[in-house]
């Protein structure tokens, strides 16, 4: 179990890690599919986007559930249906298991995701939590972007490594609580007044919500289609293009470090509203690339500022309610978004050519950058909320003189 002022909790950041691997392997996901299975790049999409709707589901059904279920129990099931639905895709040639692995491997990963997203919740800091994850995953994922191409041809490269980062994380499970266990979030809970059992700032957190999944589908239909544009478009080759999306995530890494050292000295509002912004020139830029200086500067700039701000995001999601079911629910229509992406991406590609697709893109993200600012705006900081929520509970249950 954890306490809130424990060490950083190891095993939820690991589980955060295998939750997020599959949205950022997607291009090479998506990639081998349409490469060495007998799929045109629309179908291949709608695979990957298939696999990260069954990750999203899995938040919507078992936000409320982790529990009752216990994080210990509910994160083994998760790594199972991963390193099985994974591995089985990877090891087969025929469409349907592919998909049905794909699909079970999702939900897995989704599940994974929900506990981490609960559990960090109930953080006395989410994002500094977040941001460590956020650094796992784009670590891993920039090892993989650098292996994979020099492994062999196939289909399965990249969904072997979801499956094998499932059964790594497995042992360190053993540090989660069990269905009677106490979390940090129990115990943030019980100091709470009755009143707070109902999800607080309803209308904040739909909004942010829909919002992120919307920010999330942008995000994804170039992510899910960047390889194409390296490879088609820029004419480069597999390995160049994996060379320039692992050094991406490694600026990745070094924005998350930026943003984990900066923390929330600037608020959120500033850096979701202004970094929204400036992804949409960045995806403006990877979109029209014709060679790979444009390529690489608009994929190495944009991967620099998504992690950036998807980690205040997530903070901004646990700040409106600390027992983690606003950060599941958010966490889960950007998975639903993200599943929208790989599909969106390639229809938009498809009927307008990647250019107009780049354009329409960063219109839509600058659109819901106001919103999602707003709520920011409007959402206390963690020390502040967790001052006021002292203050409600010590009147609520003040003895009557």
């Amino acid at each position: 179990m954890f306490s809130p002022r424990s060490t950083m909790p190891w095993p939820l950041i690991a589980l955060f890690t295998a939750g997020y691997l599959a949205p950022y392997l997607l291009p090479t996901t998506v990639g081998r599919l349409d490469a060495y299975l007998p799929l045109s790049p629309t179908q291949a999409g709608a695979i990957g986007s298939a696999l990260l709707l069954s990750s999203a589901s899995a938040g919507f059904l078992l936000a409320s559930r982790v529990d009752r279920v216990g994080p210990r129990a509910l994160a083994r099931t998760g790594l199972v249906l991963a390193a099985l639905g994974y591995g089985a895709a990877a090891l087969t040639t025929s469409l349907y298991a592919v998909i049905v692995g794909a699909v079970v491997g999702g939900f897995g990963s989704g599940t994974a995701t929900t506990v981490a997203a609960t559990g960090i919740a109930g953080r006395p800091d989410p994002h500094r939590t977040t941001t460590l994850g956020l650094l796992g995953v784009s670590a891993l994922a920039g090892v993989v972007y650098l292996t994979v191409p020099h492994l062999g041809p196939g289909h399965g490269l990249p969904l072997i490594a979801l499956a094998l980062t499932a059964v790594a994380v497995w042992p360190l499970t053993a540090a989660l609580p069990g269905r009677n266990g106490r979390s940090a979030r129990d115990l943030q809970a019980t100091a709470m007044p009755p009143t707070c059992t109902p999800l607080p700032r309803p209308r904040a957190g739909v909004v942010l919500a829909v919002t992120m999944a919307c920010w999330s589908l942008a995000q994804n239909s170039l992510w899910g289609v960047s390889g194409r544009i390296g490879l088609t478009q820029a004419g480069l080759s597999e390995a160049t293009v994996g060379a320039v999306f692992a050094v991406a995530l490694g600026a990745g890494l070094l924005g998350v470090v930026g943003a984990g050292a900066l923390g929330t000295r600037l608020g959120r509002a500033l850096p979701i509203g202004a970094g929204t912004a400036v992804i949409a020139a960045c995806i403006v830029l990877s979109a029209s690339a014709t060679d790979l200086t444009s390529f690489a500067a608009g994929e190495i700039a944009w991967n620099t500022l998504y992690p950036i701000v998807l980690s205040y995001v997530i903070g901004l999601a646990a700040a409106l309610d600390p027992r983690g079911r606003w950060a599941v629910l958010v966490g889960s229509g950007s998975s639903l978004g993200t599943a929208c992406g790989p599909l969106t991406g390639s229809l938009l590609s498809a009927h307008a050519g990647f250019p107009a697709m780049g354009a329409v893109l960063a219109v839509g993200l600058l659109l819901i950058a106001v919103p999602m600012t707003a709520v920011a705006l409007r959402t206390p900081s963690p020390s502040r909320a967790l001052r006021l929520t002292t203050v409600k509970a010590t009147e609520q249950y003040r003895p009557v003189a």
